[in-house]
């Protein structure tokens, strides 16, 4: 059954992109010879480019990365590993022994903007205040908005010397490193030399990254180019320019390439790959660290209260089924993490596909197929990670109410969605919705369980959307966060884990490959087994 709203917001997003492809067809079609790799994003507009981006990871992958570095960045040179930590603008990092709350990162050298100032302690400690002190004359809410919550850690931070900065946490914290891996640097003296405005700075930014943004054109494309003159010799750009187009229906983004508009698409049709395939189109994907949920509200008078209902939607969902509908394209999924991952630990319940049981659960609790529980969730059209999202939750819909649950969807687009993300289901954008779908990386504790299941995370705070409020979830994390000993931090994890999944807290559903199709002439890229890449391996074959 296709839901009024679900074909109603189809129809919105084909005719807007419809649109932005012949737009950007009539103003590039002269600019597609030669090393230009054209990229089509799920995103619906331009990432934000000032140094913090939004839309998600998307943004970071595309105009996060690209543009800037961090103090410590991602190794994303290996298809077979999940992606470490490497240094960045910090040559290297170390905790105090005595006080663990205390961090002293050593900067690099050598290092220019790309409007050639100089990176050293100076420009560090003022991009700290552009996100953490208000009263700063670079202060840029937006920015802070979209990175304060993924480093919840900081407290203070200070100049030692030139190349030397220190923080102190509020707390031990073992994941201090991941989370710095969000905080990107962008030029002071192109910001006063653009009078101190963000606005300004977003069209001709400047950080140290192996790209510049050389042309911007919101909802239309960002153009980047080499900087010749990166700090990592191995890194420099093999690419004359890359074209960054924001396409946020899947079926136009496949158009496009097969009739060579562009030469790269994020997150295909899965029905289209066999007619890409046969065009000699090449298709990459490797599973990483992500998870396709429904994250629950826990207020009062949510359904999700009652774990018969949490469990029942959880054997109600045909993975198997979803995968076939996704080509293949998708992992089932069992819980935040993978069955073996060092995290996931032993859990009694069993996430799996049982209908019979679903329902039994749901009678418990006086629910059935001739008398629904009724749940309102909010999901988007298109957006980073989200997979093909109007088809798959079309397609638990169908499962779900099967056994007696009733699923009403409430269609945002990915950049009404995610900022509600911190807001929470309290909140008047939330419309009452009792869950949200938004997919996220779990490439550290942090990012995989704390920022969700403790209760200090809860909106403004962090990004616990449902208020989950578990005394030993809190007890868990808080123990696993000041362990410093990496074995023993997994074995409290995986103990959390197990809880988590036994409690059904969440609805899980798959795990993304990251599916990208490519002309064939598109060589180099080594797809990374994480959200973000790296492009400056990427080259065009003439």
């Amino acid at each position: 059954m296709v839901y009024k709203k679900i074909a109603a917001a189809l129809r919105q997003a084909r005719r807007a992109a419809a649109v932005t492809v012949s737009l950007t067809v009539l103003s590039m079609s002269a600019m597609a010879d030669g090393q230009v790799l054209r990229i089509a994003m799920t995103a619906s507009d331009i990432p934000l480019t000032t140094g913090q981006p939004d839309s998600g990871f998307e943004g970071y992958r595309f105009l996060g990365y690209t543009v800037y570095d961090a103090l410590i960045n991602w190794d994303l040179s290996s298809a077979d590993e999940i992606s470490g930590l490497t240094p960045g603008l910090a040559e290297s990092w170390e905790v105090d022994e005595e006080d663990t709350r205390v961090w002293t990162f050593t900067l690099r050298q050598g290092v220019s903007f790309h409007d050639g100032s100089e990176w050293n302690a100076d420009a560090a400690i003022w991009n700290l205040d552009k996100v953490y002190d208000e009263d700063s004359p670079q202060f840029d809410a937006r920015q802070a908005g979209n990175v304060r919550g993924r480093i919840p850690a900081m407290d203070q931070y200070e100049k030692v010397d030139d190349h030397t900065i220190r923080f102190t946490t509020r707390e031990p914290d073992a994941w201090f490193p991941y989370q710095l891996t969000f905080l990107l640097f962008s030029s002071p003296a192109q910001w006063e030399a653009l009078g101190g405005d963000w606005d300004a700075f977003a069209r001709e930014p400047s950080g140290t990254g192996p790209f510049r943004l050389t042309r911007l054109v919101p909802r239309e494309r960002a153009v980047l180019e080499p900087n010749a003159d990166y700090w990592d010799a191995d890194r420099v750009p093999r690419i004359e320019r890359i074209e960054l187009i924001p396409m946020p229906e899947s079926s136009t983004r496949t158009s496009a390439l097969l009739s060579d508009q562009v030469d790269w698409i994020e997150t295909p049709a899965p029905d289209a790959i066999p007619r890409m395939q046969s065009r000699g189109m090449t298709i990459t994907s490797n599973p990483y660290p992500h998870t396709w949920p429904y994250q629950f509200s826990m207020l009062e008078g949510s359904p999700w209260r009652d774990i018969n209902v949490r469990k029942a939607a959880n054997l109600a969902v045909d993975r198997e089924g979803l995968e076939a509908l996704l080509g293949g394209l998708m992992v089932p999924a069992a819980g935040i993490v993978t069955p073996d991952h060092p995290w996931y630990g032993e859990p009694e319940f069993e996430t799996r596909y049982d209908p019979e049981e679903a329902m039994r659960l749901l009678a418990e609790s006086g629910y059935g197929p001739d008398n629904p529980v009724e749940i309102k969730v909010l999901i988007s059209t298109s957006g980073s990670g989200q997979m093909q999202p109007l088809a798959m939750n079309e397609y638990i819909q169908q499962n779900l109410a099967e056994v007696g649950i009733a699923l009403d969807f409430e269609v945002l687009d990915w950049e009404s969605l995610f900022p509600n993300w911190r807001r929470g289901a309290e909140d008047p954008s939330s419309r009452g919705a009792h869950a949200t779908n938004i997919t996220f990386g779990w490439l550290d504790p942090f990012a995989a369980f704390y920022r969700f299941m403790h209760s200090s995370m809860a909106p403004p705070n962090g990004f616990n959307w449902g208020y989950m409020d578990d005394p030993e979830y809190d007890r868990l994390l808080d123990e696993a966060r000041v362990t410093f000993d990496q074995e023993a931090q997994d074995a409290i994890l995986a103990e959390f884990h197990t809880r988590m999944v036994d409690d059904a807290a969440w609805l899980w559903v798959a795990h993304d490959v990251g599916p990208r199709a490519m002309q064939p002439r598109v060589k180099g890229f080594v797809q990374a087994k994480n959200w973000f890449q790296d492009l400056t391996p990427v080259y065009i074959e003439e």
